[in-house]
This record gives C-alpha cells, sequence and structure tokens, in this order.
C-alpha cells in the first residue's frame, strides 16, 4: 500500500521536479502542433480533403488511445508505483518522437501517435504522485501549482515548435522534442523519490472494490464528466478560433500574428492565477472555488459571441484564463481529498480517460456547431455546456457543503 512519505518536505522536492517534466510533457504534445498536418503533406501526394482526414486522424489518434489505456496504467502504478509509471511514460514518449522524424508515410506517423497514447500518463501520474504525499490541506496549492507546468509547456510548445521548424525542418524538430523528453526522462529516475510499498497481484482491489473504498464515489465520478466537459468546452472553439479572429480583423494582414495571441493569453492567465487559487480553494473550500470558475466562464463565454473588436475578444480570453484555472486544478484538488492512498493512480488515470475524450468531442462539437450555425453560435453552445457542467458539480459538492457547515 501506498504512504505519504516519511520527510515532511520531500513532496516539495519532487513537485519541483515534475513541475519541470509537465512542463516539457507539455511541451511535447503541442509543439508539434502548429505543423503536423503540414508534415503530413509532405507524406504523400493528397487531394483536400485525404489531407483533412489524415491530419484529423493524426491529430485525435493519440487521444482515443490514451482514453483507453490510461485505466490499464492507472492500475498497474496502484501496484508498482508511481515513479515507475513517470519513467515508463517518459521514456516511451522520446522514443516515438525520434520515430517520427524518421517515418516515411503517413500510416507510419498514424501508428506512432497511436503508439504516443499508449504511453501517456506523465502528466496524471505526476498528479497522483504528489496528491499522495502532500497533505491534505495543501493538496490545492500543489496541484494548482503542479499544472501550470503543463499549462505554460503547452502554452509555449506551438512558440517553439514554430521556430525550430523555420529554422531547420519538420523532422529535425520531432528529433529535438525526443531530446527534450530523454531528458525529462534521466531527471525522473534520478530526482523524483516515492516512498511505496508494493501491493501483491492477488491484493489488488477490483474496479468494483476501488469503486467500494472511495468514500463519495459519487464526487469522484461527477468530476470525472465535470473534467470532460471541461476539456470540451475549452477546444470546442479551437477549430474556429483563427477564422473568428479573421472575421472580426476583416482579412487584416496581422490575423495570424493576433491569433496566436489569442491562443496563448487563457494560459498566460492560468500559469499566474492557478497556484493563488489553489491556495485560496485550500483555505476556503475547493468547491467553491470551482464554482466560482463556472460562473465566470458563463459570463464570459456569452459575450465572446458579440465582440467587435480584437481586444474586446483578448480581454475576455484572459478572464476565461482565469476562470481555467479555478477549474481544472479544483478538480484534481477534490479527486485528491477525496480518493484512498492505494486507489489513486487509478482515480487519476480514469480522469484522465475522461480529459482525453474531452479533447476529442471538443473539436468536433465546435465544427458541427460552426457548420450549422455560425462562429458565435460555437460560444453559445460552449456557455451551455459550462451551464450544465455548473448544475452537475453544484449537486455534486453539496455533501461537502454541509461537512463544512
Amino acid at each position: 500500500m501506498a504512504r505519504i512519505n516519511d520527510h515532511p518536505n520531500s513532496w516539495r522536492k519532487n513537485l519541483t521536479v515534475l513541475w519541470f517534466g509537465t512542463f516539457m510533457a507539455g511541451i511535447g504534445f503541442s509543439e508539434v502542433m502548429p505543423f503536423l498536418s503540414l508534415y503530413v503533406d509532405t507524406l504523400g501526394n493528397f487531394s483536400h480533403d485525404q489531407l483533412s482526414l489524415y491530419s484529423g486522424f493524426a491529430f485525435a489518434a493519440t487521444y482515443l488511445v490514451t482514453a483507453l489505456a490510461s485505466p490499464f496504467w492507472g492500475k498497474l502504478a496502484d501496484r508498482t508505483g508511481r515513479k515507475l509509471m513517470l519513467v515508463r511514460a517518459s521514456a516511451g514518449m522520446a522514443i516515438v518522437f525520434f520515430l517520427m522524424g524518421l517515418v516515411t508515410n503517413v500510416w507510419e506517423l498514424i501508428g506512432l501517435r497511436l503508439l504516443q497514447g499508449v504511453f501517456s500518463g506523465y502528466i496524471s501520474n505526476a498528479n497522483a504522485l504528489i496528491a499522495t504525499q502532500v497533505p491534505k490541506s495543501k493538496s490545492g496549492q500543489a496541484l494548482g501549482t503542479l499544472v501550470t507546468g503543463n499549462v505554460s509547456g503547452t502554452l509555449l510548445g506551438p512558440l517553439l515548435g514554430g521556430i525550430l521548424a523555420s529554422l531547420f525542418s519538420y523532422r529535425v524538430t520531432f528529433f529535438i522534442t525526443g531530446f527534450l523528453l530523454l531528458s525529462v526522462f534521466f531527471l525522473t529516475l534520478f530526482l523524483v523519490h516515492e516512498d511505496f510499498k508494493p501491493v501483491a497481484k492477488t491484493m489488488m482491489l477490483s474496479t468494483r472494490g476501488v469503486i467500494k473504498r472511495l468514500t463519495n464515489s459519487k464526487l469522484v465520478f461527477g468530476m470525472f464528466i465535470t473534467t470532460m466537459i471541461i476539456q470540451a468546452a475549452n477546444n470546442s472553439i479551437a477549430p474556429i478560433l483563427a477564422l473568428y479572429v479573421r472575421q472580426i480583423m476583416h482579412n487584416s494582414a496581422t490575423t495570424t500574428f493576433y491569433s496566436g495571441i489569442v491562443a496563448a493569453v487563457p494560459g498566460i492567465a492560468t500559469l499566474v492565477a492557478a497556484p493563488m487559487l489553489g491556495k485560496l480553494g485550500d483555505r476556503i473550500g475547493t468547491d467553491r472555488i470551482i464554482i466560482i470558475g463556472f460562473f465566470l466562464a458563463i459570463v464570459v463565454y456569452i459575450p465572446m459571441a458579440f465582440v467587435t473588436n480584437i481586444w474586446q475578444l483578448i480581454a475576455l480570453r484572459f478572464l476565461i484564463g482565469i476562470a481555467n484555472a479555478s477549474m481544472l486544478p479544483a478538480v484534481q484538488a477534490i479527486l485528491a481529498k477525496n480518493t484512498p492512498f492505494e486507489v489513486t493512480g487509478r482515480v487519476f488515470s480514469w480522469n484522465q480517460s475522461f480529459q482525453a475524450m474531452g479533447n476529442v468531442a471538443g473539436p468536433m462539437i465546435g465544427s458541427v456547431i460552426s457548420s450549422e450555425f455560425d462562429y458565435a453560435g460555437v460560444f453559445i453552445s460552449t456557455a451551455v455546456l459550462v451551464v450544465l457542467n455548473l448544475i452537475l458539480v453544484y449537486n455534486n459538492t453539496r455533501v461537502m457543503r454541509k461537512n463544512r457547515a
């Protein structure tokens, strides 16, 4: 059974290393996104429809496999330790990225993107390891800090990827990303410490047994759905964001530049706000923080549909970043505070599966809504998603409010 590390400050050292690891993992996953479809185009002579189809396969493949593979890795983490899963994920990602730079056709690339999903789990296991080591009273602050690693890496990744691809080539960029992830492997192997007592395979709980160990399974599974809807809402506008900027700016020559700013602003706000909101949640209640975040998101998404200039959109996107800083870290903290140590790996891996499903569903929702209505309709539908999520979370956190009273 896992137990908290004997040294009261050991989790702080792990948090520092894992922050860097999740930062690099965020860069690794997002760095190739700006040119993935362009890379696909170099692997054959495709029609416009074929290029769109293969690019979509390449993008979605990783998330689909992640959703399926995460529960397996979570169960293994509870039996063998979270550090081993961190080492496995970082080594696997490094190898896959090296190989992506060597592919000769689109099916090899799609196959490796599928394999990348198999080697998922670094971020979820980093969350699980910190959740099992940090005192419950500080879990909001610690997990809020940890989430900024992935957010900032995801924020800087596309910029770094674009620069590297421009200076070198698509293939060299994959190699460089592989080296970055290899550094994560060595740092994790030598600097992350986990006091873990392996659980015999015969003593492992079944899925039903894990659910029985949860003191509030309704709350935990409600947080899974919440994670999926948050990710779907955040990603629903991804397919049309640059097009919306172009529409607002009336096909200005600076559309690409401002599209990058609009895309990056929420990440900057989340990076700044998440640790502070996590600490505040530990003091006044994490459930209060997440509900405030939902209200803020609803208030912000609706006017986004009616902006008349780019600066209005940038300001509203900044506020969305603050809302995000109060939602996803709060979900992680609520899971940490309501999950026994011995099943933390599986609970966080299940949450990652729902997050991956949201990553797949969000762009699909946005594409369908924008084609049936218009760009403004995507923001309105996203606000509706957030309202449904608010109702779900308010009902599921009723017990937390009663206990606090």
